[in-house]
């Protein structure tokens, strides 16, 4: 269906009208086909993360989802149909509760974390953290799973992420927006390993 309008700029309006056949984001209006379905790895990597913080997030206001998941982020003065930017993170937190609809999530989630693989790698590290900063997201994780590196990016008072945090991703480590949780690194890449 997208085949002859791949170049052209889309909105929400149009992306919901379009089959679920396959996965799309919309990046700045331009239509991205998803990937395939991720690897059992990827899948083991992201499961370990989201059991560990939605364990964390159980009992207050905020709660992690899982992708697939739309994140509409309109423009400031757009309506949610004339919104060009929809995203499907690996994981996200939101602590905002009237941003969740049956849809998704309308608006900036606080805390994104993407694990990174060969067909959305160049996507996640550069347009995509461009949107979040732009749209107001927290905190965003780029997690690489084969060289066990984290990179932590923080919105600044300006609204943008400076330089990236960079973390061996190993043992427990503090997440910058809930310094109570810890997450494991250990036992998320024995999962990830097995």
């Amino acid at each position: 269906m997208l085949s002859q309008a791949v170049n052209q700029r889309h909105t929400y309006a149009q992306y919901a009208t379009w089959d679920d056949a396959h996965r799309w984001e919309l990046l700045n209006g331009v239509a991205h086909g998803m990937s395939p379905a991720p690897s059992i790895e990827h899948q083991r990597m992201v499961g370990g993360l989201f059991a560990q913080i939605q364990a964390f997030l159980q009992d207050g206001p905020c709660e992690a989802l899982l992708s697939p998941l739309d994140v509409v982020l309109p423009e400031p003065g757009a309506t949610l149909d004339e919104a060009t930017t929809v995203v499907q993170p690996d994981l996200l937190v939101v602590c905002d509760d009237t941003k969740l609809e049956s849809r998704g999530c309308i608006g900036a989630p606080d805390w994104i974390v993407e694990v990174l693989s060969p067909a959305t790698a160049t996507r996640d590290q550069g347009v995509k953290r461009g949107l979040y900063a732009h749209h107001g997201v927290l905190e965003y994780w780029l997690v690489h799973p084969i060289d066990r590196v984290l990179f932590v990016y923080r919105l600044n008072d300006a609204g943008c992420y400076g330089a990236p945090e960079v973390r061996a991703a190993e043992g427990r480590q503090a997440v910058g927006l809930f310094p109570d949780l810890l997450i494991d690194w250990d036992d998320i890449f024995a999962r990830f390993e097995r």
